[in-house]
């Protein structure tokens, strides 16, 4: 029968049956604390590395499919220094929406034709990696949806953007085009570079 130890670092109860344990087993573990549970049906050995990014290694783990994106990805790029009150994942338009209550989750629905462009992946603990849109995909996103979260913190994450080492203007273009949002874009990097 296995173990705790015969467990990854993080993994859902399906995973641990699939492994062999029992669920009364399972739950014995996280009573005597051995496992720690991150979401309903997620959990996380207690001898295992500290995660960088917990509330979105949670996620990932319910929600496989969805992609991180907007403040929580700008706050992972450290784009924004708005801290998001939920994490906030986007799903292909017409797929299964998750409902996630800890921790707060917000769902987006991003065009299907477009939805994989820009995915990238974040390392939320060591050796586990999370699907998170690039930092010009996420800065694209903030200004495609800046009436809904803020004008003002989608042209921080831009300049930030801009001004980082990593920068590629270029990419940025692309991906707005992309995105049908060229204009205002292109019509802020604009004003960056004038300035």
């Amino acid at each position: 029968m296995p173990g705790v130890v015969d467990l990854p670092a993080t993994f859902t109860t399906s995973q641990a049956r699939r492994l062999g344990m029992h669920p009364r087993d399972l739950y014995r573990a996280r009573d005597e604390r051995q496992v720690v549970e991150v979401s309903r049906g997620v959990f996380r050995r207690a001898d295992a590395p500290e995660a960088s990014y917990p509330d979105l290694l949670a996620v990932a783990y319910r929600a496989p499919g969805a992609v991180v994106c907007l403040l929580s990805a700008a706050a992972a790029y450290d784009l924004t220094d708005e801290l998001p009150q939920a994490v906030q994942i986007a799903v292909p338009r017409g797929a299964w929406r998750p409902r996630i209550e800890y921790p707060p989750v917000e769902v987006f629905q991003f065009d299907a034709a477009t939805f994989e462009l820009g995915v990238s992946t974040l390392e939320a603990a060591e050796g586990e990696r999370v699907r998170m849109y690039s930092p010009a995909r996420t800065v694209v996103d903030l200004m495609r949806l800046r009436r809904r979260i803020g004008e003002p913190v989608a042209l921080i994450a831009l300049r930030r953007y801009v001004a980082s080492p990593g920068a590629r203007v270029g990419q940025l273009i692309e991906v707005a085009r992309a995105l049908d949002v060229l204009g205002p874009v292109r019509a802020a990097v604009d004003v960056l570079d004038a300035s």
